[in-house]
């Protein structure tokens, strides 16, 4: 079975083909909520070409009830013989989410806890490194959703610096020479990629002294598209899983279907 899996965030969708838990081939687009179903499908077909043939179901996870809208008809209407399957409420996961309200968490840190509790073991704190918001999901060692937190985004973060400081700009997302910056570009690197860097050791370290286990038992898992920028500067990660999301919904998938 080769599944098309969808992750739709704020800022990007990002696309994979995932078949028994391995990684195919990737995509990462932006989310443009002016894009209709006939337009997502035309993306899917330049970018897939003929390995869309090949898919035989498709899993999407949505923080954009917009774009959601688009692609449950591109679905009806395209994939209408393909098994296809939306995380929503309602639809088995197999983790129970221990909320105050279960509906408002986002399915894809559902998925997440998930992948991170069939995949690496519980318990486990993810962090997931998107351009709107970084998120904190904790996973008890029965699996279980016990809740977490979430933060601005590197990218949303860096662009508001440059649009409310008179004398600041937008800069490359890249790590600087060394923390104590000799320029302004720099400065605004260094003040991203290391303010966030220890703001995520620090929040990974109060949240395992508040589950109360060991922290050598505790699976730290870095993931999301950013990810590669930040987690290589933190020392809580023991786990670098940048398809955790697509290898969930594959098991969400195949849990409904």
């Amino acid at each position: 079975m080769t599944l098309l899996a969808a992750d739709i965030g704020n800022s990007h969708t990002i696309l994979g083909l995932v078949a028994d838990g391995e990684m195919g081939a990737d995509w990462r687009v932006a989310t443009d909520e002016r894009r209709t179903s006939d337009d997502w499908l035309v993306l899917l077909r330049g970018l897939l070409g003929p390995a869309l043939d090949d898919v035989t179901g498709v899993a999407v996870c949505a923080t954009v009830p917009a774009v959601l809208q688009e692609w449950r008809d591109m679905l009806t209407r395209h994939f209408g013989e393909v098994p296809h399957l939306v995380v929503e409420p309602g639809i088995r996961t197999g983790v129970p989410v221990l909320m105050d309200n279960p509906r408002e968490v986002g399915s894809d840190r559902i998925i997440n806890a998930l992948a991170a509790a069939t995949l690496h073991g519980g318990p486990a704190v993810v962090v997931d490194f998107g351009g709107t918001a970084t998120t904190y999901d904790v996973v008890s060692a029965q699996g279980q959703y016990v809740g977490g937190a979430i933060t601005p985004g590197i990218e949303i973060s860096l662009e508001a610096l440059g649009r409310r400081g008179a004398q600041l700009r937008k800069v490359e997302l890249a790590r600087p020479r060394s923390v104590i910056a000799k320029n302004t570009v720099e400065a605004l690197q260094s003040g991203v990629l290391f303010g966030v860097a220890a703001q995520v050791e620090g929040m990974v370290a109060r949240m395992v002294a508040e589950l109360g286990v060991p922290a050598e038992e505790v699976a730290v898992i870095s993931t999301g598209y950013l990810a590669p920028l930040v987690a290589g500067e933190c020392t809580c990660f023991t786990v670098d899983a940048p398809w955790l999301t697509l290898q969930g919904l594959e098991l969400v998938f195949r849990r409904n279907t």
